[in-house]
């Protein structure tokens, strides 16, 4: 089949939602549409009329129509049961079937037709994967806001403890009858006059804009937990007194763990994304109980004078990774030139929306297949505690991993006792885990362990271990080479992103 549009109106004829999925002009969308209230007809059960040139296919759905607008040459069963798919879409992300309800939910509704067709054709999937398509959840911000929100604590935590510290030193040089060495001005130092800015990766745990002071102001006193300028010279002083304090990491477009925002500027009117998944699921003795990796290129056209294009392509993988082109992509072109073009190269790819054109997929059991291997070898102690030893191996030497996280789960109440650490960790206490941090794992840094003891414990307590990171290098060794004109075969300057990143990674 070939969908032309799908809309939502009233039965009055008025066009609440359209999404269009082929080339056509404004005009002519406009008058099919218009032209659908003066064709249906009355007193017949059919939900489907032709024209001379198109056929819509609808469904009431109380005082609304669900319309689609199809070929006439399309195979009605399977527009009947696209035309279903739509209606459920509509009260997934409404709350009721009315006019403003549905105008409030339009953007969500037509994320969500897009997912439905691709190019004018139907693409394989239910409610479900569309549910999940359309809440975009991105595991790097989940990671990102979990380390911050671990920095934070830490840093308010040491924060207290410090302030506590210098009341008590204040309170004992009071008894002494000696003067405290740091002022009461709200922050450390003798001057209660001036106003110093802070450094530009201090930690402000309060996001609140320091006081301006002023010779003719009252000096205050130093509130304990305050804001402003009273936490940001504490930071200053715990700084300078050898203390650590953790500066959380800035949010960026794409996680790389560099603490200032990275902006894309080199993204330009032709742009691909090569995105990879992995699934990994091993036993703790050795063995890979589920290995998959899916991915998807997915190309942006910036620019209609961009539009006819041809994608070069290199696959150096020797794995028997499974290919599958979009079903409006030339297959033969693929095969023989491994070029990604359209069937009908007079035609261009959409403008300025993402569209997957290639995804691949590999399975398998074997242990080769797995890029990071992970060994947890949990001992028990005499003392009724364990000995734990976990070591990391990178299998898989092109591979560039960066922000690694090693999970580890801990027996509640328990406090580790590390002794040696390759990287560094942060002890959650209400998550009862321990993270084992990387920030690089390459060819250079293959290998690396962690050695820590746990009173009152067995062996079943650490698991399961869970890994996550981030990766700009492609998994299967699919590569984007070049990009080039349909007309002349000239090449066409354009921009790749590559990620791969753990859907989950897990040893048990």
């Amino acid at each position: 089949m070939v969908l032309i549009a799908a809309a939502v109106c009233t039965k009055a004829g008025k066009t609440i939602v359209s999404r269009q999925f082929v080339e056509m002009t404004k005009a002519r969308i406009e008058g099919l549409l218009a032209a659908f209230p003066k064709l249906i007809p009355t007193g017949t059960q059919h939900t489907f009329v032709e024209t001379d040139s198109v056929r819509y296919v609808y469904q009431p759905i109380e005082r609304l129509y669900m319309l689609l607008i199809t070929t006439r040459a399309s195979n009605i069963l399977e527009d009947l049961e696209t035309l279903r798919l739509f209606a459920r879409i509509i009260p997934e992300y409404c709350k009721s079937l009315e006019e403003n309800e549905i105008i409030d939910n339009a953007f969500n509704l037509i994320f969500a037709f897009d997912e439905i067709v691709a190019l004018g054709y139907r693409e394989s999937v239910n409610l479900s994967q569309i549910r999940t398509f359309v809440e975009m959840d991105s595991h790097e911000e989940r990671v990102y806001q979990a380390v911050r929100q671990t920095q934070e604590r830490e840093a308010k935590l040491k924060m207290r403890e410090k302030a506590k510290e210098l009341q008590r030193q204040k309170i004992e040089a009071v008894k002494r009858g000696i003067k405290p060495s740091y002022g009461s001005s709200g922050g450390f130092g003798a001057n209660t006059n001036t106003y110093s800015s802070p450094a530009p990766n201090d930690l402000l745990v309060n996001d609140v804009k320091p006081p301006v002071y002023t010779p003719t102001q009252k000096p205050r006193g130093m509130k304990l937990g305050g804001k402003g300028r009273d936490v940001e010279s504490f930071v200053d002083q715990l700084k300078s007194e050898g203390e650590k304090v953790v500066t959380p990491i800035s949010n960026s477009v794409s996680q790389t763990g560099s603490k200032t925002p990275q902006i894309k500027s080199d993204i330009n009117d032709v742009h691909l994304r090569l995105e990879e998944k992995l699934v990994v699921r091993m036993g703790r003795d050795g063995g890979v109980q589920q290995f998959e990796v899916l991915g998807l290129v997915t190309l942006h056209i910036g620019d209609e004078k961009l539009g006819r294009i041809r994608v070069q392509l290199e696959n150096k993988d020797t794995r028997g990774v499974q290919l599958q082109t979009h079903p409006q992509v030339d297959k033969e072109l693929f095969k023989m030139r491994s070029q990604i073009g359209l069937k009908q190269s007079s035609k261009p790819f959409p403008l300025r929306s993402d569209v997957g054109v290639l995804k691949w997929r590999l399975q398998g059991t074997e242990e080769s297949y797995v890029p990071l291997l992970i060994n947890c070898w949990p001992s028990e102690s005499g003392d009724g505690g364990c000995d734990v030893n976990i070591e990391y191996e990178l299998a898989h030497l092109n591979l560039e991993l960066t922000d690694v996280n090693i999970n580890i789960p801990l027996p509640i109440g328990s406090t580790p006792v590390v002794g040696e650490c390759d990287g560094t960790y942060i002890h959650e206490q209400r998550r009862t885990q321990l993270i084992w941090n990387l920030p690089l794992i390459d060819a250079n840094n293959k290998t690396g362990s962690l050695e820590f003891t746990v009173a009152k414990s067995i062996p079943d307590d650490f698991f399961p271990l869970t890994v996550s990171f981030t990766s700009r290098t492609s998994y299967a060794s699919i590569k984007i080479i070049d990009v080039l004109s349909v007309d002349d075969d000239s090449p066409v300057k354009y921009s790749v992103e590559s990620a791969l990143y753990p859907d989950k990674y897990e040893i048990v």
